[in-house]
């Protein structure tokens, strides 16, 4: 899966993983993305992570917040 191969080598703390694994997961699941190996998860994993880095520790609020800055209406 994207997010896990980015998350690999960072500096996130487990909190934060899977604060970001929650969310990757829930973006998916709305969009009914099943091909992990589509690369659009590649790019959903990239938003996920850069609004993480900005202290958003709620699942949710980061999967709502990763759709619609890519502009993505559900």
């Amino acid at each position: 899966m994207a997010i896990y191969r980015l998350l690999q080598n960072s500096a996130f703390g487990p909190d934060q993983i899977k604060v970001m694994t929650d969310a990757y997961e829930a973006t998916l699941n709305t969009l009914r993305l099943v091909d992990r190996s589509d690369p659009v998860t590649l790019l959903i994993a990239k938003k996920i992570i850069e609004i993480a880095q900005t202290n958003e520790r709620d699942p949710s609020r980061l999967a709502k917040r990763t759709l619609e800055e890519l502009g993505i209406r559900t």
